[in-house]
């Protein structure tokens, strides 16, 4: 019945004309002759029924080229806000993502550029700013040997092709290499926390080794791989992919082990190797018996010194 009422309601102008020619038939056929002007009338009420139905018709097709515009722009923006990018294009769309920004998210190996480049350009712009910035990282486990192993084979793998792509010597990737750059991270994040009170830093260690790199800012999500001939993604914040990676990435980290940087052992302007073995021993981390005060320096380097892998 519902059903049926509806499809009068849509149809209602053809209905009109129909049960108009179908009163004036009837009543000609059993209620004797009709009046020239009952003839007319229903004449012109037919009439107008179908002039009422041609304007529906014409309507609803502008509703409907309107809905199928309004979805080709949706698509059209769906596409728009996944675009990948190569070249230069990387690094202008990661210097827009920390424009403005007042919180970042990263999942990758050991996180170079993110020492070189996006933690001190974010927090000096948090610093100028006088604000509050908000930094999660997710990196593999320079305690566990075993993923340290699996993440330098990993880049073993693209090393000689991404390196001379960018025109680079590599010294090549090791374990203990692995574990430096690792480390290394963890003392930049310390080392700035302590130089920032606004600065909530979340450092989690992760015993699975990735094979790509996740940035989140405030505006966008850019997916990276370690082999810079291969085209990088930026997704727009607002799309459905952006908002799936970051439950994703909040998931991973859940998973992950949490280093607690608070009340961590202070740092100098130039650390020194005592220092940063006390600050790993606080956290629960502490550096191989093997590494001597040189690889020590080494870590150090790498923390404060690290050189933006991204540079041609």
């Amino acid at each position: 019945m519902e059903s049926a009422i509806a499809w009068g309601l849509r149809n209602s102008d053809g209905v009109v004309a129909l049960l108009g020619a179908l009163a004036v038939g009837l009543l000609d056929l059993f209620g004797g002759g009709l009046g020239d002007n009952v003839v007319s009338g229903a004449t012109l009420l037919v009439l107008a029924a179908v002039v009422y139905g041609s304007l529906a018709e014409r309507r609803r097709r502008v509703v409907d080229i309107r809905e199928a515009t309004e979805g080709a722009r949706q698509a059209l923006e769906n596409l728009a806000s996944v675009r990948e990018l190569a070249g230069v294009d990387l690094e202008r769309a990661l210097e827009r993502a920390r424009q403005d920004t007042d919180r970042w998210v990263f999942k990758g190996g050991t996180g170079t550029y993110l020492r070189a480049v996006t933690l001190p350009e974010c927090v000096q712009e948090a610093r100028r700013r006088r604000r509050a910035l908000t930094v999660k990282i997710d990196i593999v486990h320079p305690g566990n040997e075993a993923v340290c192993a699996a993440y330098a084979r990993f880049r073993g793998t693209f090393a000689n092709r991404a390196d001379g792509a960018l025109g680079r010597n590599d010294t090549g990737w090791s374990v203990e290499r692995t574990r430096k750059e690792s480390y290394a991270t963890v003392l930049a994040a310390a080392w700035y926390r302590q130089r920032l009170d606004t600065l909530e830093i979340d450092v989690h260690l992760s015993e699975v080794a990735p094979s790509l790199r996740f940035d989140v800012s405030a505006s966008c999500l850019i997916i990276t791989q370690d082999d810079p001939q291969r085209v990088s993604i930026c997704v727009e914040r607002g799309r459905p992919l952006y908002d799936y990676y970051v439950t994703e990435l909040h998931h991973y980290r859940e998973q992950a082990v949490k280093l607690d940087l608070r009340d961590t052992e202070p740092l100098g302007d130039d650390p020194t190797a005592d220092e940063v073995r006390r600050l790993f021993e606080h956290l629960r981390i502490p550096l191989p018996t093997a590494f001597s005060d040189r690889d020590v320096s080494d870590i150090i380097d790498r923390a404060l010194h690290a050189e933006n892998p991204y540079r041609r």
